[in-house]
């Protein structure tokens, strides 16, 4: 059972990747003095060291918190992924552990779906193999292998946020758009849906991904389904390393059965710029490859620190869990002449009835109430009309199934 109560100004946030100014700002902003920020990730032993004081983290793609860390971060309350995916948490155990994740899945929209078109109007100009032998005093000034996009297929895996804005970027040069998603989404533009993925790959001259790392995505792209693909399509990944194979990729490459390919993300991917990097599609002239920058814009990230930074300061005054990815979200409006307290739990039956219990049973009237619950966990943000002292936060934490509870206010 994790225990906390604190002032805001003695809440210790640390900030991690060379997370935006902004962030910091906002904090300090809104009563947060004390600000850690490091502008690389950490490693394991450095990491724990530092989260055993930390209140809040923030953290982007190359730190990892796993499963058992959090059994050593007794005062860790919120984490702030600056990023869109989550994948670099252990969602699961923050959440038995009484820890919201937040994340940022719209900031960066833009600067990834550009970065995808001028990657697609690059390959299908093969622009990489010609920059390439241009750099090793080579003049390959020639028409083969290089095609307007203008009246060719983009084909998109995932239309969410990300495959959406490349849908419209496409279409504004001319491309003709199809999209292939599990969930069923309105066609922005002239885009259209087609039913399998195998369709998909069949009929575009390049594709793109955009979908999160699950069990489901894992190595969706391998030799079966870049064999559908059309000989001398290209392939364009800025999802998640580990939705494609890159070994069969680099196999296409090599039989020229794929004209080029551009990849942001890998399965392996160095924790700083000082460590070396490996990847199969090293070597070939006619590959993109870029560490992980999709967006890493100036736009992007100013926009990323706000929006998360919002979360978590919410989520720290006033229990707000709007935006969590591993929490049942609830938003209680705040009242500062109330006191509010904050009960997470086990979702097993009786517990709700036990909190009221220990107010009830005290003569405190409880004026606000608001319960939401998960297969797993139950949150409960509640207000009273009296001004309590701490000690009822012991009775609170004695109640079975407890994970964490708090005052707010």
């Amino acid at each position: 059972m994790r225990k906390y109560s604190l002032d805001k100004s003695k809440i210790k946030v640390l900030l991690l990747e060379g997370i935006h100014e902004n962030s910091r700002q906002y904090f300090i902003e809104n009563g947060y003095t004390q600000v850690e920020c490091i502008q690389e990730a950490l490693h394991r032993k450095k990491l724990e060291k530092k989260l055993e004081e930390a209140h809040i983290i923030g953290i982007r793609s190359r730190t990892e918190l796993r499963s058992g860390l959090f059994e050593k971060t007794p005062k860790l309350l919120a984490i702030g992924c600056f990023s869109i995916g989550t994948n670099q948490v252990d969602l699961h155990d923050a959440k038995m552990s009484g820890i919201p994740v937040f994340n940022a899945p719209y900031s960066n929209t833009r600067s990834v779906a550009e970065l995808v078109i001028a990657e697609c109007i690059m390959l299908m100009r093969d622009i990489p193999e010609k920059s390439a032998l241009a750099h090793k005093g080579i003049w390959m000034k020639s028409v083969n292998h290089s095609v307007e996009v203008r009246g060719k297929t983009l084909g998109i895996i995932g239309y969410g946020h990300i495959g959406s804005q490349v849908s419209i970027l496409a279409e504004s040069v001319g491309m003709d758009v199809c999209y292939y998603d599990i969930v069923k989404k309105l066609s922005l533009g002239k885009a259209k849906s087609v039913p399998s993925m195998e369709d998909l790959l069949s009929i575009s001259d390049a594709v793109t991904i955009h979908v999160p790392s699950t069990p489901l995505t894992k190595s969706m792209i391998s030799a079966e389904q870049i064999a559908i693909m059309k000989k001398g399509a290209c392939l364009i990944n800025a999802s998640r390393g580990d939705v494609l194979d890159y070994g069969a990729v680099a196999n296409a490459l090599r039989t020229k059965h794929l004209a080029g390919v551009a990849a942001d993300v890998f399965p392996e991917e160095p924790a700083s710029n000082n460590e070396p990097f490996v990847n199969e599609l090293q070597g070939f002239p006619n590959v993109i490859l870029t560490p992980h920058i999709g967006g890493s814009t100036h736009e992007a990230q100013a926009n990323i620190a706000l929006e998360v930074t919002e979360k978590l300061v919410k989520y720290s005054d006033i229990g707000s869990t709007i935006g969590a990815v591993n929490f049942p979200e609830i938003s209680l409006q705040s009242h500062k002449t109330k006191q509010r307290f904050l009960h997470i739990h086990r979702n097993v039956p009786g517990v709700l009835r036990e909190v009221n219990n220990q107010f009830s049973s005290k003569g405190i009237n409880i004026s606000a109430q608001y319960l939401q619950t998960d297969p797993d966990i139950g949150y409960v943000i509640l207000e009273t009309d009296s001004d309590l002292n701490g000690t009822i936060l012991n009775d609170l934490r004695n109640i079975p199934h407890t994970i964490r509870t708090r005052i707010l206010y």
